[in-house]
């Protein structure tokens, strides 16, 4: 069992940071091609309507809800039933997707350009629902290649599954170098149709028809199987949170700011998702299965001071990767999104960058902090203290957009997600606490406050160490080496101010990598692959 779930992690944890590399080269060629003005806004915001549409149908939690219900079959020898079960529901995704993705189709005009980008000219309104209509249907291919994922991750066959959006990416990267700057913004898009059929879809595909795929045409809507997926979906279908709300919400306030303002926002907030992906999923994927354990044997405390511990060391991680973002931002934004831009969207783009990064922390720690309700069988109060953090806050994003522009609306992002991390490690502490015995309840601590009494100190003077020493360098030396030099400098001083201040997670942090990479170099020493 241990080596099947090691294998696994391997797996998963090469596609994390293999996407997050092609990640790059997609938001390389994405900045080359459509630089940062109309074309790119217009990109960016044709996906409002179908990720809110993937959002409704609980798209993102698929593989989540539907691997126990197809592993109950599995673990029965029920191979028939596993496939009614997909079946069922598979069917009656597509059904909706059918009757509501027609629907939607044939409403962007009237919806996508007023609730998404308000600030939009009847002629890029028009522009949009064209790029919308592209990127639509790639939808049905997500939705369905994901309940097809889950079968075969059920089967502990994870390969495939996560070799999809890997796929997907690079048809995107394809799309727009095969059209260019001449089919610009079109070129993104018909990518995305396409990678969206040959990855999430057909990849999972051939993997089930492999492992005997029956894929009946039979709908129920009383069967037992319908019934439970929607159940556990409704907390994601119907709660609004600030998580998966946040991109809308920038983007359409940010329509109003004028030309190349949505672009700003997403070549800035794309550049954070990268540690935050790479520390906070990763670490949340390793850590949740001891904490399911825990909470099974009823070690409430011993599970929430893993949970804690684990947000404490991915923190180490954060807040290195935030102090190096914050100084070479503007840097880091020339490297990687080119010339098409001026020096003053570049700096814009780092500007904002730091303001998000600010809250890099709370995106990466939330992907964890998640994940100990959902060790104790909870989804719903994330998702209402999500949706209740987006309701008082919209009034903020609306206002901060209008006084103070990109970096206002930078802010209340960074604030609303600050605030709804808080209010989730609260109430997390509650619900351990109040599960547990009364000689448990002390137990359950965190040592959030002692940690950040020491750690945030470092990270403020490591960015003051990495602008003075920007601030000191030629202004005609090159991005790559003034980024490398200030952000370099800074990593260096934060590394440094938090072995002085002797955190203990620094130098688990530090003894767990250095282990492993002496670990590799013995192999290689002993020629072993």
């Amino acid at each position: 069992m241990s080596k099947r779930i090691g294998i696994a992690a391997a797996i998963w944890g090469a596609s994390i940071l293999l996407s997050r590399v092609i990640g790059l080269v997609r938001e390389a060629v994405l900045g080359r091609v459509l630089g940062g003005g109309a074309d790119a806004d217009l990109y960016f915001l044709s996906f409002r309507l179908p990720d809110y549409l993937n959002y409704l149908l609980a798209g993102g939690a698929l593989s989540i809800v539907f691997i126990p219900i197809f592993g109950a079959y599995l673990a029965r020898d029920d191979e028939d039933g596993a496939w009614t079960s997909f079946s069922v529901i598979a069917n009656a995704i597509l059904v909706v997707l059918a009757v509501v993705g027609t629907a939607a189709w044939i409403a962007v005009p009237w919806v996508v350009p007023p609730v998404f980008a308000p600030g939009l000219d009847a002629d890029a309104a028009a522009e949009l629902t064209r790029l919308t209509r592209i990127v639509l249907p790639a939808q049905a291919f997500h939705l369905v290649g994901g309940l097809l994922s889950a079968a075969l991750q059920a089967r502990d066959k994870h390969a495939l599954p996560a070799l999809a959006p890997l796929v997907y990416t690079v048809g995107i990267i394809a799309g727009g170098l095969i059209g260019g700057a001449d089919a610009g913004a079109y070129g993104f898009a018909w990518g995305v149709l396409a990678g969206s059929v040959a990855g999430p879809f057909l990849l999972p595909l051939i993997g089930c028809l492999q492992h005997g795929l029956r894929w009946r045409p039979v709908l129920s809507l009383t069967h037992p199987d319908l019934k439970a997926w929607l159940w556990r979906s409704l907390p994601i279908m119907l709660a609004f949170s600030i998580v998966a709300m946040d991109d809308m919400v920038l983007s359409r306030e940010g329509s109003r700011l004028g030309e190349g303002a949505v672009a700003t926002l997403e070549y800035a907030k794309k550049l954070m998702k990268v540690p935050m992906g790479v520390f906070g999923l990763a670490a949340g994927v390793a850590t949740f299965p001891t904490l399911a354990r825990l909470v099974a044997e009823g070690d409430r405390p011993g599970a929430y001071r893993t949970l804690a511990g684990a947000v404490r060391r991915m923190l180490v991680l954060a807040f290195g990767a935030q102090v190096v973002l914050t100084v070479a931002g503007a840097d880091i934004s020339r490297v990687i999104y080119g010339g098409r831009m001026d020096a003053a969207q570049h700096a814009a783009i780092g500007a904002a960058l730091a303001v998000f990064c600010v809250a890099l922390w709370a995106w990466a720690a939330q992907t964890l902090v998640a994940r100990g309700f959902y060790a104790l069988g909870k989804t719903w109060l994330p998702s209402l203290l999500g949706t209740g953090v987006l309701v008082l806050a919209y009034p903020a994003y609306w206002w901060a957009g209008r006084t103070v522009g990109v970096l206002g609306l930078a802010t209340a992002s960074s604030a609303a997600v600050t605030v709804y991390v808080a209010a989730l490690v609260l109430a997390l502490r509650r619900e351990y606490r109040s599960g547990s015995d009364a000689a448990d309840r002390d137990a359950v601590v965190d040592g959030y406050g002692a940690f950040a009494l020491r750690a945030v100190p470092c990270v403020v003077a490591a960015v003051l160490a990495g602008h003075g020493v920007a601030l000191a360098l030629p202004d005609d030396l090159p991005a790559l080496a003034h980024g490398a030099v200030a952000g370099g400098v800074a990593g260096a001083v934060y590394l440094g101010a938090l072995l002085l201040v002797r955190l203990p997670e620094a130098r688990e942090v530090i003894d767990l990598i250095w282990g492993r990479v002496a670990r590799r170099l013995g192999r290689s020493r002993r020629g072993s692959p």
